[in-house]
């Protein structure tokens, strides 16, 4: 069996997820969509002190580039990308519809995933009327029908309308998909025959063993070396399935078991993993990232532990609100809690810790980062990057931001 250092596991694992390739001086449809067959989904979340989580994990990986571009993957055609529960709420190639039927069918027997009944009694007006209208927020539908505001708190969604319940459970299920969002981040709701292309909606619905396989067999591929715990939380997959699909892509030959340095557990290489001998990437990753959304993987591959603090109270906060960790060459070095103020024009660094062991030019590197996603964001105050005096590395990444001045940030250093 085959054996890989910790820092062979991480160059893996990196080039896996596209911080290999290399950068484009103006990002074009092409470079966006090599990016998100690396990372495979989009985690999308509501919160937006920075940027939207969906829109992070591509600039992590090519730079600055038009976010208009993954709106038009997203929503126009040819459309690239669908939102779908595929990790949790998450936008996925449109040829993965198919494969999450099984899914869907579970979600039709639930009817809802909060652990609230969607009124069937409501089912057939929604859907009339998303008919009717085209692409449908929850609250427009609501102005129509009148359905009213859910009037217990027993569950996370407890404020949700009977019209959003009904909604979601059409959606969950596939008898609606999301045609896109709106200005105020709601979904838009439609028929699925106006939303996918035909030729994906024409496609042949695997059986549940197959779509497990090209689930797990993707995970594989955005992985690169994992073991059976990552590759079934990347599509959050029901374990016994997951195991059987490991199982006999073992057998033919596209996973290869490896021994990783300190994983307690077995690991899976895919056969078409690279092992480059160096990666000389310099990003900064949201909390949604697919690279560190599994924390015990994280701590395995970069010694880093990661939690997100939102929802623990602001006295109690260890590194800060919304932190980005800061990954320098194979490394993850520094983590920063950042906030995006737009109404000024200015990022704000609210808090800068450095790891254990971070190179002395961490700081001069971070500060070239966080000017360039100032200028990304579009945030054009005289002192674009303020930060703020809290963390160990907040003195010598001030100095670095001042010392860059008005100067422009040197080239990302990718591949």
């Amino acid at each position: 069996m085959e054996s890989l250092s910790t820092s062979q596991a991480r160059r893996v694992a990196l080039a896996a997820q596209g911080f290999l390739d290399p950068a484009h001086a103006v990002p074009t449809m092409r470079t966006l969509s090599r990016a998100v067959a690396r990372t495979g989904v989009l985690q999308v979340d509501s919160v937006n002190v920075l940027q939207r989580a969906h829109l992070m994990p591509v600039y992590s990986r090519i730079g600055p580039y038009d976010t208009a571009l993954l709106t038009r993957a997203a929503e126009r055609r040819p459309r690239r990308l669908v939102e779908y529960w595929a990790h949790v709420q998450a936008l996925m190639p449109v040829e993965l519809w198919p494969h999450m039927q099984h899914r869907m069918a579970h979600y039709r027997e639930l009817r809802g995933k909060w652990g609230f009944s969607a009124d069937h009694s409501l089912e057939d007006a929604v859907r009339r009327e998303v008919t009717a209208r085209g692409p449908s927020t929850a609250r427009e539908i609501d102005a129509v029908l009148g359905s009213g505001a859910a009037r217990t708190r027993e569950h996370w969604g407890w404020n949700w309308s009977e019209t959003r319940k009904v909604l979601d459970h059409l959606y969950m299920s596939g008898q609606l998909a999301v045609a896109g969002r709106n200005a105020a981040f709601e979904v838009r709701y439609d028929l699925p025959e106006r939303v996918l292309p035909p030729h994906v909606l024409a496609a042949p619905v695997p059986d549940p063993a197959e779509a497990a396989r090209e689930l797990v067999r993707r995970a594989a591929r955005s992985h690169g070396v994992a073991t059976l715990a990552c590759l079934r939380d990347y599509y959050r997959m029901p374990l016994a399935e997951t195991r059987t699909a490991v199982a006999e892509l073992v057998e033919d030959g596209e996973l290869l078991p490896v021994q990783v340095e300190g994983w307690g557990r077995p690991a899976y290489l895919h056969r078409d993993a690279r092992v480059p001998r160096r990666v000389g990437a310099r990003a900064l990753l949201s909390p949604f990232d697919p690279l560190v959304w599994e924390r015990e993987r994280t701590e395995r591959l970069f010694g880093f532990r990661y939690r997100i603090e939102i929802y623990v109270p602001a006295e109690q906060r260890v590194h800060g609100y919304y932190v980005l960790p800061f990954l320098l060459g194979e490394r993850i070095v520094a983590r920063v809690d950042l906030k995006a103020e737009r109404r000024i024009g200015r990022l704000l660094v609210q808090a800068a810790h450095a790891e254990p062991g971070a190179p002395a030019d961490a700081a001069h590197e971070l500060a070239a980062e966080l000017a360039t996603m100032a200028g990304w964001l579009g945030l054009d105050a005289e002192d674009p990057v303020v930060v703020a005096p809290r963390g160990d590395l907040a003195p010598q990444l001030a100095a670095a931001v001042r010392e860059m001045g008005g100067s422009p940030p040197p080239v990302r250093r990718i591949g």
